[in-house]
């Protein structure tokens, strides 16, 4: 199936199926199924674990390098601000409504139908691998991080997220942190103890003001933000610990390693990453697919928010149809429009390179 209408036309219709099924992280079998089922039925020879979804294109060849299309099927919750069943894939005015219609079911099915484009071509310079992930709102462990492995050598990537077909160039990494400054009860009256609130209060001024020497390109220095504090007990008890927890937005100068070593070698709590997996990321602004969408308009900017990309340790993009600021709003929706161009877009940079 090669005819762009007629794939943006399949594309709408597998989005409609898909939003009128639930599809919360950790619960997106039924939309792994339908998923499934769909490229089964063009022809697609398809792999599963748990519910994720991927396949190769039909003339896979070990010898060429593979390009990753990536985007994922689960969604957020709806939230108690929604006028229209969030299920209920209507569409009015040029809109389709729904729960995960721009987040990121638009940019799910435009990635599917830009893979079926490709999928039964010969002589193509690269292979195609096509990965349909969960659990990518909660950053989990069993989407795409599971089937790694599986997919086997992976040269280049591309992530479907809304970005208004824009190239997210770039995108922050993060770490949640975990710190605990420790000090000695005793009773506030005496002036006995170590208050453990002072010297947790001088890390957080660390925290507040140090500037990593190295500042990225993209998005400029490091951003470090405490945002939760908890201590004490009762009014006249010096308290012994003092927890914080740290937003720690890592830019492309650095790897998250890195920024945590430099964080212990400054202060004098304790400092424990919830993780160090969500990685960021960046690639070349001279990488072919990045020329080819500039020469199609396509701006080029750096991602504050995280998504399945920080995963991937090979040169990725993050792009596609709708808009971020949609996501996870109440009524949330994408253009039909927006689809189609992201069909065409996507195909259009592809065929630059392949």
């Amino acid at each position: 199936m090669a005819d762009i209408t007629a794939l943006s036309q399949l594309a709408l219709q597998l989005l409609q199926q898909l939003i009128s099924i639930p599809s919360f992280s950790k619960e997106e079998d039924r939309t792994a199924d339908l998923i499934d089922q769909v490229l089964q039925q063009h022809g697609v020879t398809t792999h599963r674990k748990l519910n994720n979804i991927w396949a190769w294109n039909k003339y896979f060849d070990a010898a060429k390098p593979t390009i990753l299309l990536n985007s994922h099927h689960d969604t957020v919750k709806p939230n108690s601000g929604y006028t229209r069943d969030p299920f209920d894939a209507k569409i009015e005015d040029g809109k389709l409504y729904g729960l995960g219609s721009n987040d990121a079911g638009g940019c799910l099915v435009s990635l599917i139908a830009v893979f079926l484009y490709f999928h039964e071509k010969e002589n193509l310079k690269y292979n195609f691998c096509l990965a349909t992930t969960a659990e990518e709102e909660i950053s989990g462990v069993n989407g795409l991080e599971l089937i790694i492995p599986d997919l086997g050598k992976l040269d280049f990537g591309i992530v479907g997220e809304p970005t208004q077909m824009d190239l997210a160039i770039a995108e922050r990494g993060l770490m949640v942190l975990d710190c605990v400054a420790h000090g000695r009860a005793g009773h506030a009256a005496r002036e006995e103890g170590d208050n453990a609130i002072y010297k947790a209060l001088a890390d957080i001024e660390w925290f507040r003001n140090f500037k990593f020497p190295k500042e990225s390109e993209v998005f400029g220095p490091i951003k470090m933000s405490v945002t939760i504090i908890n201590a004490g007990s009762q009014h006249n008890v010096v308290p012994a610990t003092c927890t914080f927890t740290v937003d720690v937005r890592v830019t492309d100068a650095y790897r998250n390693e890195e920024v945590l070593e430099i964080i212990r070698q400054h202060v004098s709590c304790d400092v424990k990453p919830r993780s160090i997996r969500l990685k960021p990321s960046s690639i070349d602004k001279n990488h072919p697919f990045v020329q080819a969408g500039v020469l199609l308009g396509r701006a080029t900017y750096g991602s504050p928010t995280t998504s399945d990309q920080s995963l991937l340790d090979i040169p990725s993009i993050k792009v596609g149809p709708g808009d971020s600021a949609r996501s996870h709003m109440a009524d949330e929706f994408i253009y039909v429009d927006e689809i189609g161009e992201g069909i065409e877009l996507y195909i259009r940079m592809l065929s630059e390179i392949i």
